[in-house]
């Protein structure tokens, strides 16, 4: 029916009698689901994008897979039947030479040690790597998500509100920015740890994750925060916004329903780098003594004593494996982060 008119429709009857009268409604409910054209939200295009991008899924898969063997180191140590604070060179001393080397070629290689004993203590490696893997992960997410937070109020805030508030919000993240930061994480582990605990006590390992995550998240905020405010500063002038502060609404209001679902992509992409980068700098802690130390597992950790292997005994087992499962994290944790980048923006190229 078009304006209160019945048309007729090709469609014949069974018989083939001819073309009857149909109302348009009925043709358009008789219309298969595909011909309909349906519209897609950006979120939607994005993951479309995602999904072609073979290097993105594949980078994804991967990143997945280290999550979950963080996730799930208990339970995989206790199917292996290890643990990774099991001292073997008393335990079992026949594996060990007279230095605290394994006897067997390899680093210990076996099926019963599938990535071989540490020197020393004689610690197992498999379980040591994946128990590592799951404390650096640790640190390392909940470093981010403090990041994120802050870079999100103090950069959006800076750079919507504008005036002494921006102003001093960014001669702050000018001044902390001046710190070496390398060399200031060496420097102010000791002194984190110090408020905690006396030097005469031993640290308890949850001071030094907790001064870990406080040291990264202090000087690692500064560099999100500027790039949100950036994206603030262009937001607050779009036509959207004026018309929210003509309405009426508030500036906090106008922030959280405005301004903050408009730096999803910025805010996405960025945490997509900072993630890998703060489990590098964790273990580069760890590595030189003011992380994490034994007898909890840690990636740097076992790079530090992997090291001194390499030294002494030239050889390169005790590296391999964590050395190789770390550049195969990091590798994946980038590409996903160029391929969501591509993802949201398509006008970009690599």
């Amino acid at each position: 029916m078009r304006n209160g008119r019945i048309v007729t429709s090709p469609i014949e009857t069974e018989d083939g009698a001819g073309p009857v009268a149909v109302d348009d409604g009925q043709v358009a409910a008789e219309r298969p689901e595909a011909d309909q054209l349906v519209g897609r939200s950006p979120g939607q295009l994005m993951w479309i994008r995602f999904k072609r991008d073979r290097s993105g899924v594949i980078s994804a898969y991967v990143v997945g897979f280290f999550f979950l063997v963080g996730i799930l180191a208990p339970l995989i140590g206790k199917l292996y039947g290890k643990n990774p604070y099991t001292v073997y060179a008393d335990e079992r001393p026949e594996l060990f030479d007279s230095a605290g080397v394994p006897v067997q070629p390899n680093g210990g290689i076996s099926g019963e040690f599938w990535f071989g004993l540490e020197p020393g203590n004689g610690y197992d490696v498999f379980t040591k790597l994946i128990y590592g893997i799951r404390t650096s992960l640790m640190i390392s997410v909940a470093v981010t998500i403090a990041v994120v937070i802050t870079g999100i109020l103090l950069g959006v805030t800076a750079g919507y509100i504008g005036g002494k508030v921006d102003y001093g919000i960014s001669r702050l993240i000018d001044f902390l920015l001046a710190f070496p930061s390398q060399l200031f994480f060496i420097a102010s582990m000791p002194v984190v740890v110090s408020l905690f605990v006396s030097p005469r006590d031993e640290t308890p390992t949850y001071v030094r994750v907790v001064a870990l995550i406080a040291v990264q998240w202090v000087l690692g905020w500064m560099s999100l925060a500027r790039i949100l405010r950036g994206t603030a500063l262009a937001l607050r002038e779009r036509e959207f916004i004026e018309a929210a502060k003509v309405s009426g609404a508030p500036p906090w209001r106008i922030i959280r329903k405005e301004v903050l679902p408009n730096v999803v992509t910025p805010l996405l992409v960025q945490a997509t780098y900072l993630l890998p980068n703060f489990v590098t700098i964790e273990a580069g802690l760890s590595f030189l003594g003011v992380g994490i130390v034994e007898p909890t597992p840690d990636w740097g950790q076992m790079f530090s004593k992997a090291s001194t292997e390499l030294v002494q005994q030239n050889d390169i087992t005790y590296m391999f494996f964590p050395g190789v499962s770390m550049i195969i994290f990091v590798v994946a944790f980038n590409l996903l982060g160029d391929s969501v980048r591509d993802a949201f923006d398509p006008k970009t190229a690599r």
